[in-house]
């Protein structure tokens, strides 16, 4: 399942006009999908907390979090397309609002040893480079199909 939505996200990036290199292809990939796998990771703590009583401190905020801004589901869990960003909408969040929310980590962070801190330098030394956001979106799609839950997955996922 990976390696197929992996080539998907590659004829994605192909023709997407700020992506030019295999290095571009891998750094767009590379950011999207840590914030999956991070939104997945404490979606998980948070079933996790509720599952014992205790409250649980999102990292990200909720309208950075993925479920939020790149795949906003109905309650049948599919892809709520009236709330989806799309085409500028999309590169605007991401260009001027998510990414200067992730950059500033950084400097909110308690020290460099946390995963604030180095969530804030990741995303200070990327940047977005799709120019559509209409290609954004089909990235954000295939990406979203991904699922980081089990041991097999988070292998197959660092295997690639």
């Amino acid at each position: 399942m990976f390696e197929q939505t992996f080539k998907n996200i590659d004829d994605v990036l192909w023709k997407e006009a700020g992506c030019t290199t295999e290095l571009d292809y891998t750094e767009q990939t590379s950011w999207l999908l840590f914030l999956k796998y991070l939104d997945d990771l404490e979606q998980e703590r948070a079933l996790e907390a509720e599952l014992v009583g205790k409250p649980y401190d999102f990292i990200i905020d909720e309208p950075y979090q993925w479920s939020t801004w790149a795949a906003p589901k109905r309650a049948d869990g599919t892809l709520d397309r009236d709330n989806a960003l799309i085409g500028d909408d999309l590169i605007e969040f991401v260009n001027d609002e998510l990414f200067p929310f992730l950059r500033g980590f950084k400097r909110r962070a308690t020290s460099p040893d946390t995963i604030e801190y180095k969530i804030g330098e990741i995303f200070s030394e990327i940047k977005n480079k799709f120019q559509s956001g209409y290609s954004l979106r089909d990235a954000l799609e295939h990406i979203d199909e991904l699922r980081f839950r089990s041991q097999q997955e988070k292998h197959e996922l660092s295997h690639l």
